[in-house]
């Protein structure tokens, strides 16, 4: 870790967001442990803590694995999502670093290419705006114009999309925006298993991954496996999960979208009405082939996303889906949920207009079927 001393030794010099919060913070945190809240064969984890326990657990068996980012160490994070790391592995590979996202985005993109694999946090992913050059040109395409000679194995992770009550410029959904560019890879975990498996993957390979967590669902507990709870348990980038099989009408749902869309299939299935739900977990690469299989079944086709509709996941889904044979499949028009066409405001009833949610999938998925 002599790079990574010598990389980021300025940070810890700098005036940090975290010095005004109490000194307690950083010794009075409960020794991490791997344990869940079970009742019988049920276990369950909040997001958060599946993303905190991939971190301990990948930083544990690779010493090239370090975390920086405004408030990850002495705050234990602004969503303590790094909650009790500083005290584990020490101010070398838990940095704390100043308000300047070009800045430390930078050094992270350095450092993977010096063979570092950092994790570069964003306080939200609205302030990676800040960092967008180091992310899409420095990080995404250094590997392509060095004919690949030069690896960027660096992860920028935080929440995306909207929260609530944070207004115009901190309810943006990111997704697209990344998934546009070749040499990143894009994910867009859904539950606990997600945030497990799909983290300790990106923070393994090779690419710069674009990690974009949903902060609304931190606070979710989902039932795990036992298998999910092993140190070894990893989930393959760009590969789709089924997460309720269906034969009327296929949801498919990014990230927050995914727990509006299997919502909306409880309702539709009091009313005899039988949805398959797909949890897409990363859009680059996108993972089509299975969207396309469930087209073929159901005959219908709901996407549900966080962001804006133009130019969206959605629309990327329509055309492809356009230009396969699955076109011939469809019964109607394929409907997409998203996100108000407006900056979100600020007022707590028109927010709430603003953004997709379960009735709207529900009111949706119906007009698909009644127009077939």
């Amino acid at each position: 870790m002599r790079a990574a001393l010598l990389t980021t030794s300025f940070l810890r010099a700098a005036p940090l967001r975290a010095a005004a919060r109490p000194a307690m913070l950083r010794t009075a945190m409960p020794k991490l442990t791997r344990t869940f809240a079970s009742e019988g064969d049920a276990q369950e984890m909040m997001v958060r803590d599946a993303l905190n326990s991939a971190l301990e657990e990948e930083m544990d068996r690779d010493p090239s694995v370090f975390l920086l980012g405004e408030e990850v160490a002495r705050y234990n994070g602004a969503y303590k999502v790094t909650k009790g790391l500083l005290d584990k592995f020490g101010e070398d590979r838990v940095i704390d670093t100043p308000i300047t996202e070009a800045g430390f985005a930078g050094l992270a993109v350095g450092a993977a290419f010096t063979g570092l694999r950092p994790v570069c946090e964003f306080m939200t992913f609205n302030f990676a705006m800040q960092a967008i050059d180091q992310i899409v040109n420095s990080a995404g395409k250094t590997h392509y114009m060095s004919s690949g000679g030069v690896t960027c194995p660096v992860v920028f992770r935080g929440p995306n999309g909207a929260a609530a009550g944070v207004a115009a410029q901190h309810s943006q959904d990111y997704s697209s925006w990344y998934g546009q560019i070749p040499g990143l890879k894009v994910i867009v975990p859904f539950n606990s298993t997600d945030a497990r498996g799909l983290l300790k993957s990106a923070i393994r390979d090779p690419n710069p991954v674009v990690f974009l967590e949903n902060e609304i669902l931190y606070g979710h507990a989902f039932p795990v496996s036992r298998e999910c709870a092993s140190e070894d348990f990893l989930l393959p980038i760009g590969k789709a999960h089924v997460e309720r099989e269906g034969t009327d009408v296929t949801i498919v749902g990014a990230s927050i979208g995914v727990l509006h869309a299997l919502e909306a299939a409880k309702t539709l299935e009091k009313e005899g009405i039988s949805a398959e739900v797909i949890n897409l977990r990363s859009i680059r690469p996108l993972d089509i082939e299975t969207v396309i299989k469930s087209v073929k079944k159901t005959n219908r086709l709901v996407t549900v996303e966080g962001g804006f509709p133009a130019f969206g996941i959605g629309s990327e889904i329509c055309a492809q889906i356009m230009e396969t044979d699955a076109f011939d499949y469809l019964d109607a028009p394929v409907e997409r949920v998203t996100g108000a066409d407006i900056p979100t405001p600020y007022a707590q009833n028109l927010e709430a207009a603003s953004y997709a949610n379960p009735d709207v999938v529900v009111k949706v998925a119906k007009r698909a079927l009644y127009r077939g």
